[in-house]
């Protein structure tokens, strides 16, 4: 029987060697991909893709400002559906306007004639950056301050008139807006001419502190002097109007008009039902609630606000 080999023994006792994990990798064949999608993936621009993947017929692109969200009934309408009047065709929702917009709908064309468009809000508190949020303001809605004031005639009849812009820092009533409302109303009583004034806004400006609530009484002193002059005064409250201004001249009117489903009130809801400690009825603070209880002397659709308001100044229109 023949021994084996020492060299042999020693071989099978200790294991060879192990090769670096880099050689190994070296040895190792790279697979081919053979996948459609990694195939696809790897063709340069301009050389023939594989037909796994095909390009997505899209449709015509829409634009983003042909359509607009109704807040009422949720609904998308097409821009080119609404009318001058900003109504929804689908619920019957009026959509907030511009000065210029009210004036198209309102004046007479071409009557318009607007009242110190130069005066411009400084800074009376030295808010912070409050020069810019009213630089912002101005270039997003195109006017100089939250209210425009002006003369024009509405089926003939001359009149005074104001116009607050919701797009305007939400309409908050500061001096600017004050003193123009009081101009408007002291140039309507030497020219012994009555004046309407349509509302919106979320009340007082805090900018400007004690400054912008003084001005409810400033503007409430300037239609004083109107009525006792013997002049008729027109509020057309818009949605929404709260806070300082239904607190003041809104509610001052010899004849209050609001719009359909208008918010009218000083404090907000959320306030109120936490002081009270009570549910609001149904529809609170609505223009159709504070019809039926006395606050409003009557709701006109915005189509038909011009043919009213012209009956309302031919009636009141003074003799002689």
């Amino acid at each position: 029987m023949k021994l084996p080999n020492l060299n042999e023994i020693k071989n099978r006792l200790v294991p060879a060697k192990q090769e670096p994990v880099q050689q190994a990798q070296k040895k190792k064949k790279k697979k081919k991909r053979t996948s459609p999608y990694l195939d696809y993936m790897e063709h340069p621009k301009g050389k023939e893709k594989s037909s796994f993947i095909k390009k997505k017929k899209r449709g015509p692109a829409i634009p983003d400002d042909n359509w607009v969200k109704c807040k009422k009934c949720m609904n998308l309408v097409y821009k080119k559906d609404i009318t001058e009047f900003k109504i929804c065709p689908n619920c019957g929702n009026h959509f907030r306007m511009t000065p210029a917009e009210r004036i198209k709908i309102t004046c007479d064309p071409g009557s318009f004639e607007e009242w110190d468009a130069g005066l411009s809000t400084a800074d009376p508190m030295g808010y912070p950056d409050y020069d810019e949020v009213i630089k912002t303001a101005q270039e997003k809605s195109g006017i100089r301050e939250a209210v425009v004031t002006g003369k024009c005639t509405i089926d003939g009849n001359p009149t005074a008139i104001a116009i607050m812009d919701s797009h305007f820092m939400m309409g908050s009533m500061g001096s600017v807006v004050g003193e123009k409302i009081t101009r408007a109303f002291e140039r309507a009583t030497n020219a012994e001419l009555p004046i309407i004034v349509f509302t919106v806004s979320g009340g007082a400006r805090m900018q400007e502190g004690i400054i912008s609530l003084m001005q409810m009484a400033k503007v409430s002193e300037a239609v004083a002097r109107h009525d006792d002059a013997g002049l008729l005064y027109i509020t057309v409250i818009t949605d929404p109007t709260t806070g300082g201004v239904t607190a003041s001249f809104a509610m001052l009117g010899d004849i209050i008009i609001a719009e359909p489903k208008a918010l009218i009130g000083f404090a907000g809801q959320r306030v109120i039902k936490a002081t009270i400690n009570q549910d609001l009825p149904q529809g609170f603070q609505r223009s159709e609630f504070q019809l039926e209880h006395g606050f409003v002397d009557r709701i006109i659709k915005r189509e038909n606000l011009k043919t009213e308001l012209a009956i309302i100044l031919e009636l009141h229109k003074k003799q002689g």
